[in-house]
């Protein structure tokens, strides 16, 4: 399969599930009643590759961490998700793992919004002093604050492949609008709302991607997961020094690691990932456990 370096499991075979789907970290199953049944795995993606190596409770976290905004946006989005129990006859490695959710139409738009400059946003910037076509002004570095948060969309990608970031004149030119209007203003919302919470906690949200899709009656929905590690780039506040790298609960540790003459990767090349050491292995996993317990307050168990 496109984008894993080594064939991933065979899914598991559950009594009234039907396997549809298997992505970059999630398994997709239908169940008789017509809803989505999400189940998170361990594992990882760096650079377009589903790497060889997991990493231990990795989609236990994100899980309860998707579960735990989901709770918290109600009041201003709806969302998918209709249980977070596996469905019966589940393994039992599902616990904690696993989203029923109620199906939805999907908008082919990745959603991002950006309060801070990094990532692929950075490299745009530096070429061409704007992001998706927003101007921004000069004189802004690795990591500066954005004079407002901005809406960067991008198109949805299939696994080995890159989103590619595009204009909202894009968007409005693929769902018109009226949509690509809801789809920015809500972006933007859930955005805001998710900086004041870590702000809270003492981490800048720098930015985020969110998916979208409508419900049977039409309504826009929020889908997939939500202002996780995964999905978004988090830094600890108190070490915020813009005009270099800063330090990320997500998953930077292994892009540094892949980048660095320790991994003898080279990105340029055909050839996919090597195994991760174990070193970088656990301090991924403390970093996602650390940013779910700060916050949400929980000791992850």
């Amino acid at each position: 399969m496109s984008g894993f370096t080594t064939p991933p499991p065979a899914p598991a075979e559950v009594p009234g599930l039907t396997h549809v789907y298997t992505g970059k970290v999630r398994e997709l199953y239908n169940d008789e009643a017509g809803n989505l049944v999400m189940v998170a795995s361990d594992r990882v993606s760096a650079y377009d590759f589903v790497l060889e190596t997991p990493i231990p409770d990795k989609g236990r976290v994100l899980t309860r961490l998707s579960v735990w905004w989901f709770e918290r946006l109600g009041g201003l989005v709806p969302n998918h998700v209709i249980s977070d129990s596996p469905p019966p006859g589940a393994p039992a490695d599902w616990v904690g793992r696993t989203l029923v959710c109620q199906p939805l139409s999907m908008v082919p738009v990745e959603c991002v919004a950006r309060g801070y400059l990094a990532g692929s946003g950075l490299e745009e910037y530096r070429a061409t002093r704007s992001v998706c076509g927003v101007p921004l002004p000069d004189g802004l570095t690795d990591g500066s604050e954005l004079p407002a948060p901005i809406f960067t969309p991008a198109t949805k990608a299939a696994v080995g492949e890159h989103d590619e970031n595009v204009s909202y004149e894009a968007v409005v030119r693929e769902v018109g609008e009226p949509l690509a209007a809801e789809l920015r203003d809500t972006t933007l919302a859930v955005y805001d709302f998710g900086r004041r919470v870590a702000t809270e906690r003492g981490l800048l949200l720098a930015d985020t991607k969110f998916e979208f899709g409508h419900d049977a009656s039409g309504v826009l929905t929020l889908g997939d997961e939500v202002l996780t590690s995964d999905s978004s780039r988090y830094w600890p506040a108190d070490a915020w020094r813009p005009g270099h790298a800063q330090p990320s609960y997500d998953k930077q540790i292994i892009r540094d690691w892949l980048t660095s003459p320790a991994s003898g990767w080279d990105r340029r090349s055909e050839r996919p990932p090597p195994p991760l050491p174990e070193t970088v292995v656990e301090r991924t996993r403390s970093r996602y456990v650390e940013m779910y317990e700060r916050l949400t307050g929980r000791t992850f168990r």
